[in-house]
């Protein structure tokens, strides 16, 4: 397959999660080299964390595909009404969904996140569409293998790559992206796409909002993680009679 069949193939989130996708590293993979390369491969387990994340992007940037996502009438996840409706599969609570539905009001209400989030508004009142695109996928070449990433928004006239965040505490943002490695993150989508990256947070108690751009220094930190990372998989899964237990 040609970059052009790849990325199109990589659109679809079967195919970018599934087997075809795990072809590619991305920056998930990253802690995992670094700390338990043994296991990088490992589906990781469903989170209410990771689930919540899921639906605050998908109600800004996919509204159309909040379907896909169950919701409970239930405030907590032990209750008989919760267990009977989820049948053992992992299911939002509506006060979760309330909460990031409000978020995300607080986060479009904001002239320049919108903006940021949507792009030029191009067409009159009848017919009109915003520039910016979601969910974009892209792929390259570092340190020797290849590197998958889906970017929430590119927008084109800022000429940038936009990352929509929430946080527990915005005042600590720069300690958790060190933390999380979204210094990695940052240093492969400006890989991917050629733009400089930036990350849009929402705090999920206060709801104060923070537009934070990065650094030579964090894109340096990342750089090495990426480097260090690429040198774990190619000594653990390129390396022939290479043993981990020596």
């Amino acid at each position: 397959m040609d970059k052009k069949q790849i990325l199109q193939k990589l659109k679809n989130d079967e195919d970018y999660y599934g087997d075809f996708g795990n072809q590619f590293l991305s920056n998930s993979h990253v802690s995992k080299l670094l700390k338990d390369p043994l296991n990088v491969f490992k589906p990781s387990t469903p989170s209410p964390a990771f689930l919540i994340g899921g639906y605050f992007h998908t109600c800004i940037l996919e509204p159309d595909k909040l379907d896909k996502y169950k919701v409970v009438k239930s405030t907590t996840r032990n209750t008989k009404a919760y267990k009977d409706f989820a049948g053992g599969e992992l299911c939002l609570l509506q006060h979760e969904v309330d909460t990031i539905e409000l978020m995300r009001d607080k986060l479009m209400a904001n002239d320049i996140c919108a903006d940021l989030i949507q792009g030029s508004r191009v067409g009159d009142d009848l017919a009109f569409y915003y520039t910016a695109e979601y969910e974009v996928p892209g792929v390259t070449e570092l340190f020797g293998n290849m590197w998958k990433g889906k970017a929430d928004i590119v927008n084109h006239d800022e000429k940038l790559v936009i990352d929509l965040k929430t946080t527990g505490d915005i005042d600590r943002f720069k300690w958790s992206a060190s933390k999380f490695n979204y210094d990695s993150q940052a240093y492969i989508y400006s890989k991917l796409f050629g733009y400089e990256m930036l990350f849009i947070v929402i705090d999920k108690k206060t709801h104060q909002i923070g537009v934070f751009d990065c650094s030579s220094k964090f894109y340096e930190k990342g750089e090495d993680k990426v480097r260090k990372a690429s040198e774990a998989y190619d000594l653990f899964y390129k390396t022939k009679d290479f043993d981990p237990k020596q």
